[in-house]
């Protein structure tokens, strides 16, 4: 199942950063930790062109440290690409975000002209935190919500930095069912826009697989269940979620898992690995072509039988 949700706002967005890009001198993308491919908008690469990006991975006090260091070699490998994690944890790191915007355009930074930065990135993925973090007071709206921020502003850092806010943006159509899950489990999309009890099922599968021991620390487990359904059933009834007749209060505990997965109370975990994305990719690419050979072949059928 892929996602589609592209909010009226979202699209008018698109069409405003399209027309001030030509103004624009460097890109912030805005990432999660936990999902820096998921979260990793492919309209931005699209849009930017060869201007540097610094991808910034908020949250990472959420994500598993390992696989951040790994994501953020990784990134880099891009052409114009810098990586830098951040946490709210340590804000005063937030200052080597706005050095290396330095570092990437000397050449405007010597003639002290001022050095015009979009900061972009998909609802809930801590920008707005990042740019009151940057101005040194609150200026964003915040929140737990997906797309807190309607529109653009634009925001001088008094420092040689013009920063260009922009809404929180997805685009059309996330195609990986995977990254589809990603997104929701983190919080990055409307609980409303997937089964809130599927998303469970999949974070639970997962944790099962990758990170059992912290599922055992946190859910006070000797031994864990082998399937997701258990685990939920398991942990639903440590934690009383019954319904009447003794069932297992599945959409309860669907909440309370999800819940204390994106506030880290189960502890520091990461949901992609850049190894495991570049077969996604793959998997991915071959389904959109057996999809448009199936549409080619429907599409031939019916030009044949209006010959006939």
């Amino acid at each position: 199942m892929s996602i589609q949700w592209f909010p009226g706002h979202m699209n008018k967005a698109r069409k405003e950063v399209k027309e001030i890009l030509p103004q624009i001198h460097l890109i912030i993308e805005v990432l999660d930790a936990r999902i820096p491919y998921s979260s990793e908008n492919p309209m931005i690469t699209e849009l930017r062109g060869e201007k540097p990006c610094i991808k910034v991975l908020t949250k990472s006090d959420l994500a598993d440290p390992l696989l951040t260091a790994e994501w953020l070699s990784f990134l880099e490998q891009k052409q114009g690409v810098k990586a830098l994690a951040l946490t709210t944890e340590k804000p005063e790191k937030v200052r080597q975000l706005t050095e290396l915007c330095r570092q990437l355009l000397p050449a405007r930074d010597r003639g002290h002209n001022d050095i015009h930065v979009m900061i972009m990135g998909i609802p809930n993925v801590g920008k707005s935190t990042l740019i009151n973090l940057l101005a040194g007071k609150s200026i964003a709206k915040t929140g737990n919500e997906p797309a807190i921020t309607k529109g653009q502003q634009r925001i001088n850092l008094r420092n040689g930095i013009m920063l260009f806010d922009t809404p929180g943006m997805l685009w059309p159509k996330v195609e990986s069912e995977k990254g589809s899950y990603r997104l929701a489990t983190t919080g990055a999309i409307k609980d409303t826009a997937m089964n809130y009890e599927d998303v469970a099922f999949f974070a639970a599968d997962f944790l099962l697989s990758n990170y059992p021991e912290l599922l055992k620390k946190r859910y006070q487990l000797d031994e864990l269940p082998t399937t997701e359904i258990d685990f939920l059933e398991t942990i639903g009834l440590k934690r009383g979620c019954l319904r009447s007749g003794g069932r297992i209060d599945l959409e309860k505990i669907s909440t309370i898992l999800l819940n204390e997965l994106r506030s880290g109370m189960i502890g520091r975990i990461t949901l992609e690995t850049p190894a495991q994305i570049e077969q996604e990719k793959l998997e991915v690419a071959a389904q959109i072509a057996e999809r448009a050979a199936k549409k080619a072949a429907r599409k031939n059928a019916h030009k044949k039988n209006k010959l006939s």
